[in-house]
């Protein structure tokens, strides 16, 4: 998995942008292992299908980008009626490609990103660590989401997705950081 290298000049906006990498890899690994029924079963009452839930994620990714770095390239939304695994999964590389450039220019010298708009009705935040830790909580909400509604629906994760989501270790190395957390690269 080839990533392009972003220039950012300080510690955290490094680790920011590949917390970010190892965050969406989190999402490929759970698509990659999801049994494919699963993909659209209806779960009861009203609730989202995990399809809607990965094209919601991807879809939020890319108002944040819109709202707070509108000069990078925004990605095209997904329709979660129609979206597939293999669909989802490129829209989310590509969505968090726009989010680690967002956050390298958040977190690095003279860059345009000054205030994260999380939403057009939330007030603007300046950049920060609450920015990141905004964005990864709301992935890995929609994570458990997705690892829950897939055990209810008969459909539950095999364990090299269970728990491969948690070997921080090896994301990191398939990110493009061979030295793992703590270790600039």
């Amino acid at each position: 998995m080839t990533k392009r290298q972003h220039k950012v000049h300080t510690q955290f906006g490094r680790a920011a942008v590949q917390i970010f990498a190892a965050n969406d890899r989190m999402n490929q690994i759970l698509i990659e292992r999801l049994e494919p029924t699963a993909w659209r079963a209806k779960p009861p009452g009203k609730v989202r299908t995990i399809a809607a839930i990965f094209t919601h994620m991807h879809n939020v990714r890319c108002k944040w980008v819109r709202l707070t770095a509108p000069h990078l390239k925004i990605p095209r939304q997904l329709n979660r009626a129609g979206c597939t695994p293999q669909q989802a999964r490129a829209g989310l590389t590509e969505s968090a490609a726009r989010c680690s450039e967002m956050l390298a220019e958040a977190f690095g010298a003279g860059g345009r990103v000054e205030k994260f708009r999380r939403d057009g009705w939330g007030r603007p935040w300046p950049v920060g660590p609450e920015m990141l830790c905004y964005m990864l909580s709301h992935e890995a909400h929609h994570r458990g989401q997705v690892c829950m509604l897939a055990h209810q629906l008969g459909f539950p994760l095999p364990g090299e997705a269970a728990h491969g989501i948690w070997n921080w270790e090896k994301l990191w190395k398939q990110c493009g950081s061979p030295g793992g957390p703590g270790h600039d690269s």
